[in-house]
């Protein structure tokens, strides 16, 4: 592939990975509009309603994250064309470098071996930077998890959120315990543990 090729390429993957992160905002808007509407039915007393608009809300965080996850992936082959293209050209210049260091030795002046040989070292430098680059964009990119929610558990969120008392009437959703309550109950049961 030639250099404008690969440059077409890179170019194109990150567009499409700024779409895909663009779809995945507006999933999250759409998510956060479903758990409004979720509250809304809940306040209404709308049990029924409130779990499609749990389901719908969860389907869009879900979609957001996988829209997100693809975007990641695009911008990480996108990093490895640049690092192509980076390689391609470092790796001419080296050759550059290879033949002006022919020249120096067959001639012998210190000063032109020395220039010569910066110019070299500048090189690896250069590399250095764009593999560790590479290596910090692959590491973000394989970064991301998707988290799994229940409907109950979003919508005893939701209710904990907006002060709404319908966890009686949610299937599957537990009746929270006060923290102070249960360490109290568990130091009980400790001190029943350790004199029998």
């Amino acid at each position: 592939m030639s250099l404008d090729g690969m440059m077409k390429l890179q170019f194109n993957l990150k567009f499409a990975s700024k779409q895909f992160a663009k779809s995945s905002k507006k999933c999250e808007k759409e998510e956060k509009e479903a758990k409004n509407k979720a509250k809304r039915a809940m306040e209404k007393g709308n049990i029924d309603g409130a779990k499609i608009y749990a389901q719908n809300a969860i389907r869009k965080k879900n979609e957001a994250l996988n829209m997100l996850r693809l975007s990641s992936r695009i911008d990480a082959v996108a990093s490895r064309v640049d690092n192509a293209v980076k390689m391609r050209n470092v790796t001419k210049t080296m050759g550059m470098v290879t033949k002006g260091m022919d020249k120096a030795l067959g001639s012998m002046k210190y000063d032109e071996i020395a220039r010569v040989m910066d110019k070299f070292e500048q090189q690896f430098e250069d590399m250095d930077v764009i593999t560790e680059y590479t290596e910090s964009a692959m590491g973000q990119s394989s970064a991301l998890t998707t988290p799994e929610g229940e409907v109950s558990a979003l919508l005893s969120q939701i209710a904990d959120e907006n002060n709404l008392e319908f966890s009686d009437q949610l299937p599957g959703v537990a009746n929270k315990v006060d923290p102070l309550q249960q360490a109290d109950e568990l130091s009980a049961r400790l001190a029943k543990l350790k004199n029998p």
